[in-house]
């Protein structure tokens, strides 16, 4: 190995060390370095032993998503440095190789890597090194919100309104337009030894769906205010039509940032007369607040990942049924919402939000199968799986978790078929072997005249499946389970 030493600047180098936050704009981390004047030394470092371990789809997202983030810092000049391994090893054996003297990180709100943190500061500081963390990809600092009781807020409405109400997004840092970099660079793993992109090409056509990184990002959000913004607050339930921003797996990998975001659409959308106030009040923003109170309940609860937060429900009585399982997950149910459902996650690494919800609720509800199973699931299958959002959706879902939906809440999957996806253009597109159906009998089949069916090329149970439950006898079942464990509570 070189000795960097004789060749760097006068000024020890800063390690910025990147992990969700793969921006160059609004990183305050960052501006910090820059600020400071040293060389900046930008590294990623691959953590195999982390818990739990990257998804699949999640892995494939992140190996475009450093291969954008190299690209944009070489525009710089500078070069993106990945080392693979665990983070106190790797970042001891680069201050040693570069005789750094500083390391700077975004904070990224999960227990496990406050923890860390926390151990990292400590060695680091027995070696004389300064440990500096900033915050990250949230609006607000999760160990700062408060209810006026001094206690976690649990309700999403009041969390809201207390942190949003009368309050705008700062100004987002700039993107640097020069890099301080050493006169050396340090050796660097390349990406594909990462191994991230999958063995079998599943993901085939993802290319063509996403694009991951900075730019990517900036362009879905802008491409969102042009075309869909004015009507979010109906398509946003609709999934057979392009109205979302579909912005999540950019906020996961931290390519953009809420205050960003609000930014870019204040910019666009101040063209047609809306004020930040409207803004920051909109639909919209109201589901990044969603994200922030994941975030929020992440924090304060960690084993909320594995528990509920509602201490009755490690009593409900799950069924354990690895055949209807692989049904839900190859959307092979019966019931077509579901199935496009988890079809589209499948093709796409994504699934639409209130989609979401109806395939979980199935799950839980419908079939009695653990919340931590669809959590699992989801956690592999989507590009935007993110510990924080997955656990809430999960046990809001289940009945079980902060702000939860009740337990009498159990979503009609042919009622919301036909609510959300009338016409048919999403069932349609996903499961094409019921195409020919009418409307009416598209969103519930087995109750389609055999007329019907014969003459759309049907046969249940052989070119789709029966329905591998009864809708009204599994309602009735999930019912009788959350009055038992309501009783115990």
């Amino acid at each position: 190995m070189a000795d960097f030493g004789a060749s760097m600047s006068s000024l020890p180098p800063i390690i910025l060390w990147f992990r969700r936050d793969l921006r160059l704009a609004d990183h305050a981390a960052l501006t910090q370095a820059l600020n400071d004047g040293a060389p900046i030394i930008p590294l990623y470092i691959h953590e195999t032993t982390s818990e739990p371990a990257m998804g699949g789809a999640s892995k494939w997202w992140l190996h475009q998503a450093l291969a954008a983030h190299a690209d944009q810092l070489a525009k710089l000049g500078a070069k993106l440095i990945i080392r693979q391994g665990k983070p106190a090893q790797v970042l001891g054996e680069l201050i040693k190789q570069t005789r750094a003297r500083s390391v700077y990180v975004s904070r990224a709100y999960d227990s496990a890597t406050d923890l860390l943190d926390a151990a990292l500061e400590r060695s680091l500081a027995h070696e004389g090194i300064l440990w500096r963390t900033f915050g990250g990809h949230l609006l607000w600092e999760p160990s700062q919100v408060r209810n006026k009781s001094g206690k976690p807020f649990q309700v999403f409405t009041p969390f809201w309104r207390a942190q949003s109400q009368g309050w705008l997004p700062p100004e987002p840092l700039k993107a640097p337009k020069h890099w301080p970099s050493p006169e050396a660079w340090p050796s660097s793993t390349p990406l594909e030894q990462l191994g991230l992109l999958p063995t079998i090409a599943w993901d085939a056509g993802w290319n063509h769906i996403w694009c991951p990184g900075e730019a990517g990002a900036t362009k879905a959000i802008k491409t969102f205010a042009s075309k869909a913004y004015e009507t979010y607050e109906v398509s946003r339930d609709l999934p057979g039509v392009e109205g979302t921003s579909r912005i999540s797996p950019h906020l996961h990998f931290g390519e953009i940032t809420p205050a960003q975001i609000f930014h870019t659409l204040l910019d666009q959308l101040k063209k047609v007369g809306i004020s930040p106030a409207t803004l920051m009040g909109s639909c919209y923003m109201r589901e990044i607040g969603w994200r922030e109170f994941a975030h929020h309940l992440l924090h304060h609860f960690p084993a909320t990942v594995q528990r509920p937060l509602r201490p009755e429900f490690e009593s409900f009585p799950w069924m354990k049924d690895a055949r209807l399982l692989r049904a839900w997950q190859k959307g092979q149910t019966g019931y077509p919402i579901v199935d496009a459902g988890m079809r589209e996650l499948w093709a796409t690494g994504w699934m639409h939000n209130r989609v979401r919800m109806i395939v979980g609720s199935f799950l839980v509800k419908h079939l009695l199968i653990r919340w931590q199973e669809g959590a699992e699931w989801f956690w592999d299958t989507l590009v935007d799986a993110d510990l924080a959002n997955n656990t809430l959706g999960w046990q809001w879902i289940a009945g079980c978790g902060a702000d939860a939906a009740p337990y009498f809440r159990i979503f009609n999957p042919m009622t919301q078929s036909a609510k959300f996806d009338g016409r048919g253009e999403y069932i349609r597109r996903w499961v094409p072997e019921i195409k020919e159906l009418n409307d009416q009998d598209l969103h519930a089949p087995w109750e389609a005249p055999p007329m019907a069916l014969a003459s759309a090329g049907i046969t249940l149970g052989k070119t789709y499946p029966q329905p591998v439950v009864n809708h009204t006898i599994a309602r009735e079942r999930a019912l009788a389970a959350y009055q038992r464990i309501r009783k115990q509570a």
